[in-house]
């Protein structure tokens, strides 16, 4: 039995069905916020409910009492805690939004785990952690402690709590620093989701830094794989990178998806915004030693996507 936290976001969504084509008998968990259209995360339930394995029960991770009685009821052989407060920006103007979902429901969970002797616990970090970072490719063994936003800070917080966890109780945990996911039913607020809507739409985009970005865009797929193979091979208390070995410039990424769109994008540009780094590069030489290899070019990930937004909007 599998708990995934945040299975009603992107990712979690994703993982879960991965788990369940597997037969694996997987509980979620999700509050199931507003921070984006919660229709969209309902649309995503709604899918996994056609799985037998799958049983979902909306809450919220903060709720100890709640996530305790959860672990009392399944016997959760692993946990995968995907449930965060996201977005670099959003942190900027909802600070306590991060404090209570970040920090307070991540104690919750590995508590939880601690409690009921969870035989691996793996939960999300962020590519964020490295912030203004000018070494690269970005290497798990890199100083963390700088990060340029409040986000990038709970998320390296989680990672010293995962630590301290590990050290005091055995309990084995991993930790996943997410390079810039991308793919069918994403998050309306990442840049993918807004650039494909606006291009559609006529509407102008809003590049930032000029247009001198460069991200290690991952396909959803190829997380998905890394995930698993964590969930497979429990550690002490490792940290990995998950994101593709090859860094793309935005305007790149931009010309993939008017090519999906077969429209040009009006563009605005616009300087660096707080809280935003020019680039990440990720090494991913330790989840390699796992079996992890990405495989989907940019062009056919955000054709995929294109593909999806069209079926969903019906536009």
């Amino acid at each position: 039995m599998i708990l995934i936290t945040g299975v009603a976001g992107f990712i979690g969504y994703h993982v879960a069905k991965a788990l369940c084509i597997q037969g694996e008998e997987v509980v979620g968990i999700d509050n199931v916020c507003d921070y984006y259209d919660p229709q969209l995360k309902r649309a995503r339930l709604k899918a996994l409910s056609e799985y037998g394995c799958f049983h979902f029960y909306e809450a919220d991770i903060v709720d100890f009492t709640f996530v305790d009685s959860l672990f009392d009821r399944y016997a959760f052989s692993k946990v995968c805690h995907l449930a965060a407060q996201a977005g670099v920006r959003y942190s900027l103007t909802n600070p306590f939004a991060y404090q209570k979902s970040n920090n307070e429901g991540f104690l919750s969970i590995i508590e939880c785990a601690r409690r009921h002797s969870v035989k691996n616990f793996v939960y999300a970090s962020s590519s964020s952690v490295y912030g203004a970072n000018e070494k690269l490719p970005f290497s798990e063994s890199d100083r963390v402690d700088a990060p340029v936003s409040l986000y990038a800070a709970t998320k390296r917080s989680n990672e010293l709590v995962a630590h301290a966890y590990s050290h005091l109780f055995k309990l084995p945990c991993s930790g996943l620093r997410f390079f810039t996911v991308y793919g069918p039913w994403g998050r309306p607020d990442m840049a993918l989701f807004l650039f494909t809507k606006a291009i559609l739409s006529g509407d102008t985009i809003d590049v930032f830094n000029n247009g001198n970005m460069r991200r290690n865009f991952t396909y959803i797929d190829d997380i998905v794989q890394g995930v698993l193979l964590v969930l497979q091979n429990p550690a002490a208390n490792e940290i990995y990178n998950i994101g593709n070995d090859k860094a793309e410039k935005l305007l790149d990424f931009i010309e993939a998806i008017e090519t999906a769109c077969e429209k040009k994008a009006i563009k605005r540009f616009l300087p660096m915004q707080p809280g935003d780094v020019p680039t990440t590069v990720a090494d991913i030489q330790k989840i390699a030693a796992l079996g992890y290899i990405p495989s989907t070019d940019v062009r056919e990930g955000v054709a995929r996507f294109v593909g999806w937004y069209r079926r969903y909007y019906a536009c």
